[in-house]
C-alpha cells in the first residue's frame, strides 16, 4: 500500500445506515462443495428476506467470475485471490448496513477466517452446506465432477484439491435431501432473528 493512501471516514457510519435500513448489516458466507446446494439455498433465502423488507445482495461464484474476478482462473493462488476480493466487497456491504449473501466453495479455512477478521463482531456468519460428495456428484449440474474424474479439470475441489470444512460454523445445513431447502432457509432466518440482525 502506498504511503500517501489514507482511509477517509465519512459523516455517515454503519449504525446510521442500519437505522435507515431497519436491520443490521451482516455477511452470510455459504461454503460447501460444488453441487451441495449453496446457490439454491442462498437464492431462496434472499427471496424470502426480500419479501420481509430486508436489504440484501447475493454474490454467486459464477456471477463474480464474469466481472470482478474475470481475470482469474482456478489455481489455488487464484482461488485465494478470488476469496480475498469477495471478502473485501462483502465488508463494504456490511458497512452499508446490508445483508450480503455469498455463495462460493471457498475451500480453505484460513481464507474464510481472513474474511471473518474484516467484519465487526458476530457479523460474519459462516454457513456450511454439508452434503456427501457422492450426492454432489450425482447432482453434478454443470458436469464438472465427470470432467474432473477424467482429468480434464485440474485442482478440482473435492477430487484433486482439498476442501476444508468449517470446524465451528455459525450454521450447519445438511442438504443431501432437496426437500430440506425450505427448512434450511428457515434455519438461517431463525438464526438472524435470534441474534437481532433482522
Amino acid at each position: 500500500m502506498g504511503k500517501n493512501i489514507v482511509w477517509h471516514k465519512g459523516k455517515v457510519n454503519a449504525q446510521n445506515r442500519e437505522k435507515l435500513n431497519g436491520h443490521k448489516g451482516a455477511c452470510l458466507w455459504f461454503t460447501g462443495l460444488s453441487g451441495s446446494g449453496k446457490s439454491t439455498i442462498a437464492n431462496e433465502l434472499e427471496a424470502q428476506l426480500n419479501r420481509i423488507g430486508v436489504h440484501t445482495y447475493l454474490m454467486d461464484g459464477d456471477n463474480i467470475r464474469h466481472g470482478l474476478s474475470s481475470d482469474l482462473a482456478f489455481s489455488i493462488e487464484e482461488i485465494q485471490e478470488n476469496n480475498r476480493r469477495i471478502g473485501e466487497v462483502a465488508r463494504l456491504f456490511v458497512d452499508a448496513g446490508m445483508i450480503i449473501i455469498t455463495s462460493f466453495i471457498s475451500p480453505f479455512r484460513k481464507d474464510r477466517n481472513k474474511v471473518r477478521s474484516l467484519m465487526p463482531e458476530e457479523r460474519f456468519i459462516e454457513i456450511h452446506v454439508d452434503c456427501d460428495i457422492k450426492v454432489c456428484e450425482k447432482r453434478d449440474p454443470k458436469g464438472l465432477y465427470k470432467k474432473a474424474r477424467k482429468g480434464l479439470i485440474k485442482n478440482f475441489i473435492g477430487i484433486s484439491s482439498p476442501y476444508e470444512p468449517p470446524l465451528k460454523p455459525e450454521i450447519l445445513l445438511q442438504n443431501e435431501n432437496k426437500d430440506k431447502i425450505k427448512d434450511n432457509v428457515k434455519k438461517v432466518i431463525d438464526y438472524l432473528t435470534s441474534k437481532g440482525i433482522i
